[in-house]
């Protein structure tokens, strides 16, 4: 470990440096990770929490975290660094290192951010950016540094500005949505329900989508509507707002129109989805809902008959989604941002 006071990035690039070699030197087993550069802003009274969470994410932790905590009248910078091994290594083998970089500063430093975080980075690989807490003009700054950029539309209090935002954001960076994320298992699920050959023609007849979800999950029931309009084809409208807990959208299909509906509904735990229901002009339809050990699925015939069963393990839960989102950073999805050009119309 190092740590100084009212320190430089230089100065923090010569000791990570230092003790990059210092513990190469100490024992040659440890080899230094090098996939993944992850730099995360966020407000010094959080600082612990989003630690917290960092290190939950598992096998998917990044090779090395630069942790810039922003503090309000801060004008000098205070750096700790720290190197740490993964495993103990067995005799003949390598284990890992990952280094964890905290930066103590204050608001005056993120319009210049890229200039104190840049010679900490590790040169050819990939960097996420992830801003939590808001602080767009750190993100900003740091965009021609990075490749990625971390998300999550739900934590937004106006799921407009917060598609939008991640619209803007995809025209610089690959963006990686924790809101989109969350409606995986939905999606996969809604995908596998027609992926039959003889199921696959209502896809064609599909007339109502409902989506229910949290109050605090608009921007994931929408985003899940444009990859429905994105994928089928459709012609998205704009969601109105409706009586009560409810907003209606139109789209236009080959065949007509598709009515989108958004539900509010209570939901404990954790943010997202908590049901969608796909119905045809046939009079059948499909159904998924949050229950116990997974999603409840229920398949209705156009002659009334139910079919019903559990989908286990549908969900890896919130601990897991930060995991997911790291990983995601170094994969491509191309159904998002056709999805979210659809969410923003919808909008």
């Amino acid at each position: 470990m190092w740590s100084e006071r009212d320190t430089t990035p230089s100065d923090i690039e010569e000791a990570l440096r230092q003790l990059i070699i210092e513990q190469c030197g100490r024992d040659d087993a440890y080899a230094p990770a090098r996939v993944l550069n992850l730099v995360v802003v966020v407000d010094r009274e959080w600082r612990g929490e989003i630690m917290n969470r960092l290190d939950r994410v598992g096998r998917y932790h990044p090779s090395r975290t630069i942790l810039c905590a922003v503090e309000p009248d801060r004008t000098t910078i205070d750096a700790m660094v720290a190197i740490t091994a993964v495993e103990h290594p067995k005799p003949g083998e390598l284990a890992l290192t990952r280094e964890r970089v905290v930066l103590d500063l204050g608001p005056r430093h993120l319009e210049k951010l890229d200039t104190i975080v840049d010679p900490v980075l590790v040169t050819d690989i990939a960097t996420l950016v992830w801003s939590p807490h808001g602080h767009p003009e750190a993100v900003d700054a740091l965009l021609h540094l990075a490749q990625v950029v971390l998300v999550d539309s739900v934590n937004e209090p106006d799921s407009a500005a917060a598609v939008t935002r991640a619209r803007e954001l995809a025209g610089d960076a690959y963006v990686v949505d924790l809101a989109w994320l969350r409606s995986t298992p939905w999606r996969e699920r809604v995908a596998a329900a027609f992926d039959p050959p003889e199921l696959r023609r209502g896809l064609s007849e599909i007339s109502r989508v409902t989506v229910r979800h949290r109050a605090d999950s608009v921007a994931a029931a929408v985003l899940f509507c444009g990859w429905l309009c994105a994928r089928l084809g459709w012609r998205p409208g704009s969601f109105a707002a409706g009586g009560g807990r409810q907003r209606t959208a139109h789209a236009r299909a080959r065949r007509g129109e598709v009515t989108l509906r958004l539900d509010e509904v209570e939901q404990p735990g954790a943010p997202g989805l908590a049901g969608v229901t796909i119905e045809m002009a046939s009079g059948g339809s499909v159904s998924l809902d949050r229950g116990p050990g997974g999603l409840k699925s229920v398949r209705r015939a156009r002659d009334g008959r139910e079919q019903v069963w559990t989908v286990l393990g549908a969900s890896r839960g919130e601990s897991g989604i930060l995991g997911e989102g790291v990983r995601q950073a170094l994969l491509r999805d191309p159904t998002y941002k056709p999805a979210l050009s659809a969410a923003r119309a919808l909008l």
